[in-house]
């Protein structure tokens, strides 16, 4: 019943049902689970001589005269004369929506809704909800549901479909959560909550219902995690890669400083996993400068004691490129065997690679998304895998990850990110993996300042940037794209030209944008970082990873164009030396939202503080793009509030599998159904991310 296609309901004819589906809305219970975006209160229906100053009230009357009238600078007011059936006159006022004045009937009864005021001697209405009444009708009052719509979909249309699904065919639902389950967590049943969710008839009501709908949705996702986690614990098989003395002196003699605290406590957990014979899940979380490489290079070289190989994976060929230099500087005076893998290789170069890595002649693979590919496309096993290091692995699909466990038995993932990530976030895509972070930074990084100016400020900062220059540190300029002729934005290369010719005209400049081929990219790379090129002209392609301690002042135009997060990994390019760094910012007209993001960014330096500022700020929507990590958007549950609820379904999702590890108890039968409906395509993804 709750599956037949909305075209065979009464009053959805072909053209209904063709605008529901761009909705997403194609069968019956697709429709039960729509719900409102908003509601609005509505008053009962009042008389004329009743109306009080500055009240909600509603009237019922008609539209007798309207008028648009244009204002300044593409703005204008549309003022239409309601006449009520007393006689009495109510203006009703919409500012900038002149797309109302052909949807407004003119001389048919109407129900208008809004807070009325005394201007003058006359009854005024702004922005008032309209709604279409036929003389005998009741008029609804109360919490009424505002849906989103598309084109041709009314508003009005969309209640009375609601209102008759909702009445006959809510109470077919099947409850998926067991009935004593809800009893001790205070959960109304399915039927009441959908029913509350669309025609609440008080706020507790609707509180209730949006609880018991939020809690399922992420016990759901927490069951799912909690689950996969489970069967990879009980099937999956990995080296067991044990820490001896030896092997630990003999790692650490490798790097010139001494590590800190947090170094070696994230050195001590993944040392823990790798000991066991079930493949380590970690995710390694540090601010820009954390020193997240030095603990990853560890775990892989304690994966080659072991006679094992490891895999190191990085978004970019400029990236992947720095950590094969890091590499074979640390490596320098051992016998690790390391080789790069990026799509600029040659067809030859790339085979000879592919062939030493299964003999088995290299230890070390750093490699872009082409590792994957060869994994995928090209047959490449791995003489014997036991690490696979991902970096920043918000910038790897969850498909993509997953496809390195092609490359031979079940090796330890570790997943890197410079980009902190709040710990609701976490929770959600990274439920099944275990936490590790890095908070302090390593002893001599010195701050950077960080500034907001205006036009007016910014000869005196270019100034100040020519000083840093002559004083012998480098800088950048970031451009927020390459170029921009529709807008007329100026792009990257018309920066380097007005800067090349003009302001930073006595010294080296290079250009670096993501339309490079990486033959390019890394040439330019390599000038900048041995001192060869003083400015560095670029778009945001530097944001992550790249490592020249000797740049220490950056420029960013268009900075309103930027996310906190990227603007946290730009400043981390110039915080990496024995010299404190220097960032101005330059907007053209931010909004108010962007002018907010940008003073919150200048007063905090805390990657941390910053991730959840962004949470706040984007919404957890944007930050949970289900094309990265695979798993379907919550609906209902909302990261920034519901952070209680998400701990409580996390405790209730992993004691149900620590009691039941199959969910085999039929009390659970329902829910596992909707549960492998849900997350069935992912539960194999999980464990990497």
């Amino acid at each position: 019943m709750l599956w037949q296609p909305l075209d065979r309901l009464p009053g959805v004819g072909g053209a209904r049902a063709e605008q529901l589906a761009r909705l997403g809305l194609r069968r019956l219970v697709d429709l039960l689970f729509y719900f409102p975006r908003d509601y609005e209160e509505l008053t009962e229906v009042q008389a004329a001589s009743d109306l009080v100053d500055r009240q909600p009230a509603t009237i019922i009357g008609y539209f007798t005269d309207m008028q648009l009238r244009p204002l300044r600078r593409g703005r204008s007011v549309l003022a239409a004369l309601l006449e009520t059936t007393e006689g009495l006159a109510v203006r009703c006022v919409w500012f900038n929506q002149p797309y109302r004045l052909a949807n407004l009937p003119r001389n048919v009864p109407v129900v208008v809704t809004g807070v009325v005021r005394r201007v003058d001697a006359h009854w005024e209405m702004s922005h008032p909800v309209v709604r279409p009444w036929s003389e005998g009708e009741p008029v609804a009052s109360g919490i009424m549901p505002i849906y989103s719509l598309t084109e041709g979909l009314p508003q009005w249309y969309m209640r009375r479909l609601m209102q008759r699904v909702v009445r006959r065919y809510a109470g077919w639902l099947e409850d998926v959560l067991p009935e004593e389950f809800r009893r001790t967590r205070k959960l109304v049943d399915i039927v009441q909550a959908v029913q509350a969710m669309h025609f609440p008839e008080d706020w507790r009501q609707w509180h209730e219902a949006r609880r018991r709908l939020a809690f399922q949705e992420l016990f759901l996702l927490q069951l799912a995690m909690a689950w996969r986690r489970k069967r990879s614990e009980r099937e999956a098989r990995a080296p067991v890669l044990v820490e001896t003395p030896q092997i630990r002196e003999r790692i650490l003699r490798l790097f010139p400083f001494e590590l800190t605290a947090g170094q070696h406590r994230a050195i001590a957990e993944i040392v823990a996993d790798m000991a066991r014979p079930v493949p380590m899940n970690r995710l390694l979380q540090g601010d820009v400068g954390s020193g997240k490489t030095v603990v990853a290079i560890y775990a892989m070289l304690l994966a080659v004691a072991h006679r094992h190989q490891a895999a190191l994976l990085a978004p970019t060929e400029i990236l992947a490129r720095q950590h094969a230099r890091k590499l074979a500087e640390t490596l320098a005076h051992g016998r690790v065997r390391m080789a790069l893998l990026t799509g600029a290789l040659s067809a030859r170069e790339r085979q000879e690679t592919l062939a030493a890595i299964e003999r088995g002649d290299i230890d070390i693979v750093v490699g872009t998304h082409a590792l994957i590919h060869a994994v995928e496309h090209q047959g490449l096993r791995f003489r014997q895998l036991g690490l696979v290091v991902i970096d920043e692995q918000h910038r790897f699909g969850v498909e993509q990850r997953a496809r390195m466990r092609q490359a031979g038995v079940d090796p330890h993932y570790l997943v890197m990110t410079a980009t902190p990530i709040p710990r609701t976030i976490a929770m959600t895509l990274f439920g099944d993996l275990d936490l590790s972070e890095l908070r302090e930074l390593p002893p001599g990084r010195q701050p950077v300042y960080t500034y907001c100016a205006g036009e007016a400020q910014r000869p005196r900062w270019w100034d100040f940037f020519r000083k840093k220059l002559r004083q012998g540190r480098q800088g950048y300029v970031i451009v927020p794209m390459v170029d921009d002729q529709e807008n007329e934005q100026i792009g990257v290369r018309q920066a380097f030209e007005a800067l090349a010719n003009d302001t930073l005209e006595e010294f080296r400049l290079d250009l670096l944008h993501g339309r490079m081929s990486g033959e390019e990219k890394d040439h330019v790379m390599r000038k900048f970082a041995s001192g060869e090129t003083q400015v560095l002209v670029c778009t945001s392609v530097v944001e992550v990873g790249i490592d020249v301690p000797n740049a220490t002042v950056m420029t960013i135009e268009g900075a309103e164009r930027f996310g906190l997060a990227q603007l946290h990994q730009l400043r981390g390019r110039i915080s990496r030396g024995r010299h404190p760094g220097f960032l101005c910012l330059f907007a053209q007209n931010p909004s108010p939202e962007a002018a907010e993001r940008l003073e919150i960014f200048r007063s905090t330096t805390n990657g941390f503080e910053l991730a959840e500022w962004d949470l706040k700020l984007r919404g957890p929507g944007e930050l949970l793009g289900t094309r990265q990590h695979g798993i379907p958007p919550l609906r209902v549950a909302d990261l920034v509030r519901d952070r209680e609820l998400l701990e409580e379904a996390r405790r209730d999702a992993q004691l149900a599998v620590d009691v039941d590890p199959e969910l085999n108890h039929p009390a659970w039968q329902s829910l596992k159904r909707v549960l492998l409906h849900r997350y069935g395509k992912v539960l194999d993804l999980a464990d990497v991310g």
